[in-house]
């Protein structure tokens, strides 16, 4: 069925979506009733278990030890003879850990050509040509023994008072910097915090230390400075205390508040628009609404030469075959599948699996394991062809879809992206996930009406209106394309409205 056949009433027709042709499951499209008749593909199937809305009814009998299959591809083997009419999810699907054969790339994509005509938005032009589409300082705590003081530092200065052109002072406190092996650990949170001193939608920037810690500021300085002006550093040792610190940063502040109120937001190129792609609280619908529209998105997006980051490696097993083929050339397949095993080896570690990702509300949500998570949520990248992959909070340079290794942890994810330069990011979310960060807009896409409906104060679009039968999957994008250059040149999003500011490094190591 396709989703521009669903009408608004549920008939037998309509009630059930099938994604594939090759389907042998269908999405409750709302629930189903035992003793109703659904027809897919014009065969009528009569449903012997209640279904609630955006879990699998079966259409043809799968006997047990057989893949049931969505989007055209197996999502897990049933563990017992399944008939047609039952539901299936985690009762009577198994998960299987399965090798899947790889198609790599034999030639080279090329970049594209800019477009005849390029969108455009209002942002601010920073000295090494990547463009904010907001105008904070920073405040970040070299470790945990300054959180508290950043948190001050930053809650000290009234919204209401600030300068023009400056969009706020917002703070970086967390729990890491001390404690940790040195190696990849301190590594990786020094590639963070300088992502974050040095983003696109950061004027100026104060790294604030207590002065005995592992992570030391004279990292962030000197010549290892990740910006050329405006950064300061202090500890709470070398400047007397909390209070004489929280003192002295606020006079940095105000001189450099001075400076960032004389930059404007001048027009420039949507090429300059790095859009991060995340979901939280997934359900079943995520695949059939939110993520493929956001797919719609990012395609527009790599057309005119801007970027968009897939993050979240977890939610890419089970769909990295498909991946893999969409990779620029064999370099990028293989940096791509370094990261899928790397974090393979990494929960091994801890006994860990995959499968441990989809939540207790996921699965309520209808999505049975990670397969079949995986499978909707690598939607969200569209079908252009993935032009690079990067480690955790690595910088992205390149234009197009590019792949980020980050955990499916969405503040530790959005996190990673944010210190790789995103100045957008679009969170989609099925179950109503409440999050947003310090200084980069998060715009939330609800994947269902009722969600939106419910959490209208967190939502920003609804693509639920797909499979209530008022909008298509490209209508959605475009709105998506739309807000995103509305969103890049100042207008709010509901998550900075509510003041969402989560920020949580990845910490790879133990606690020493």
């Amino acid at each position: 069925m396709g989703l521009l056949d669903i009408a608004k009433l549920p008939t037998a027709e309509n009630s059930a979506i099938r994604m594939h042709e090759s389907d042998n499951v269908a999405i409750a499209r709302v629930p189903l009733s035992v003793g109703a008749t659904i027809v897919v593909a014009g065969n009528p199937v009569v449903v012997r278990d209640n279904i609630p809305a955006g879990h699998k009814v079966c259409l043809t009998a799968i006997a047990a030890g057989s893949a049931a299959r969505r989007y055209g591809q197996a999502i897990g083997r049933a563990r017992v003879d399944i008939a047609p009419g039952q539901h299936i999810h985690v009762h009577n699907l198994a998960f299987e850990d399965h090798e899947v054969g790889f198609e790599f790339p034999t030639r080279e994509v090329p970049y594209p050509a800019p477009p005849a005509i390029m969108p455009t938005f209002q942002g601010f032009v920073r000295e090494d040509g990547r463009v904010g589409t907001r105008n904070y300082v920073a405040v970040v705590a070299a470790s945990n023994c300054a959180a508290h003081t950043v948190d001050w530092i930053a809650e000290s200065f009234d919204p209401a008072s600030l300068p023009a052109n400056v969009d706020g002072v917002v703070a970086f406190p967390h729990g890491e910097g001390c404690g940790h092996t040195i190696g990849p650990d301190t590594e990786q949170l020094r590639r963070t915090l300088a992502g974050v001193l040095n983003h696109p939608n950061i004027g100026a920037a104060l790294i604030v230390g207590l002065g005995c810690e592992v992570n030391q500021i004279d990292h962030y300085l000197g010549p290892n400075a990740p910006r050329s002006k405006r950064l300061h550093g202090l500890t709470l040792q070398s400047a007397g205390g909390t209070r004489a610190a929280v003192e002295a940063s606020r006079k940095r502040i105000q001189e450099f508040m001075e400076e960032m109120s004389a930059e404007k937001r001048v027009t420039v190129p949507a090429s300059k628009i790095q859009l991060g792609l995340n979901c939280g609280g997934s359900d079943s619908f995520s695949g059939i609404t939110a993520n493929p529209a956001l797919g719609v998105c990012s395609d527009m997006l790599a057309a005119i030469g801007a970027s968009a980051v897939l993050a979240e490696t977890t939610e890419c097993f089970g769909a990295e075959h498909l991946l893999v083929k969409r990779a620029r050339n064999r370099e990028v397949a293989e940096k791509f599948l370094g990261y899928i095993n790397g974090y393979k080896k990494y929960l091994r570690q801890f006994g860990g699996s995959f499968d441990d990702n989809p939540s207790p509300g996921n699965k309520e949500g209808g999505l049975s394991n990670i397969l079949e998570k995986s499978l909707g949520a690598s939607a969200k990248a569209g079908t252009s062809p993935m032009m690079d992959a990067v480690d955790y909070a690595e910088t992205v340079t390149s234009p197009g879809f590019v792949f980020m290794n980050t955990p499916g942890y969405d503040p530790v994810s959005i996190t990673g992206l944010a210190a790789g330069g995103v100045n957008l990011i679009a969170f989609t979310t099925g179950r109503g996930s409440a999050i947003g960060f310090p200084n980069v807009p998060v715009i939330k896409i609800a994947t269902n009406t009722s969600t939106y409906k419910r959490m209208q104060d967190n939502m920003d679009v609804n693509a639920g209106r797909i499979v209530d039968g008022d909008a298509t999957v490209e209508q959605v994008g475009q709105e998506i394309f739309d807000l995103c250059l509305r969103t890049a040149s100042g207008e709010k999003t509901c998550a900075e409205r509510l003041g969402h500011k989560e920020f949580v490094p990845w910490r790879i190591g133990p606690v020493l």
